[in-house]
């Protein structure tokens, strides 16, 4: 696992992993699906992180891209203005399990993969049972945003 340092400073507050393409991120047309220097934000989920930022959670993102493109994602947030402490992308061999069951966040939001396949291809999806007890997992409708989650860390837990 591969990790990329944002400008935010480490909270002692909750870890939110955010899924981010898909999620928070998506195309702007139908026709730029894999160029990911074309996404914009969904909704209003830059008000939404920044407002969890703020009650004290550590923002982490974690991407589908390797390598080169994980630095342009990282570019990507920072230009949109996202708040985090980290970026997270897989090694060559390496699922979203693993990534999920090291970091061990308290909370993971991601979409449904819905137009790849499915829950087969969610980061939750093949976490070790003992390790996903621990994880307040939400699932987001694939490029709907995260607009319906609550602004309440607290209740955000409590899903």
């Amino acid at each position: 696992m591969e990790q990329i340092l944002l400008d935010f400073k480490e909270q002692d507050g909750i870890n939110i992993m955010i899924f981010v393409e898909g999620t928070i991120l998506m195309p702007k047309s139908i026709f730029n699906i894999y160029n990911h220097k074309s996404y914009v934000p969904i909704g209003n989920c830059l008000k939404i992180i920044q407002n969890w930022y703020e009650q004290g959670a550590n923002i982490i993102y974690c991407i589908s891209r390797k390598n080169k493109q994980a630095i342009d994602i990282a570019k990507l947030l920072k230009n949109y203005g996202f708040v985090g402490v980290r970026l997270y992308y897989r090694s060559k061999n390496e699922k979203y399990a693993d990534m999920v069951e090291t970091i061990q966040p308290n909370v993971l939001i991601e979409d449904d993969c819905k137009s790849i396949g499915g829950a087969w291809q969610m980061c939750i999806t093949h976490v070790n049972p003992e390790i996903k007890k621990q994880i307040v997992s939400l699932v987001v409708p694939e490029f709907k945003g995260i607009d319906n989650l609550p602004l309440s860390i607290k209740e955000l837990k409590a899903i």
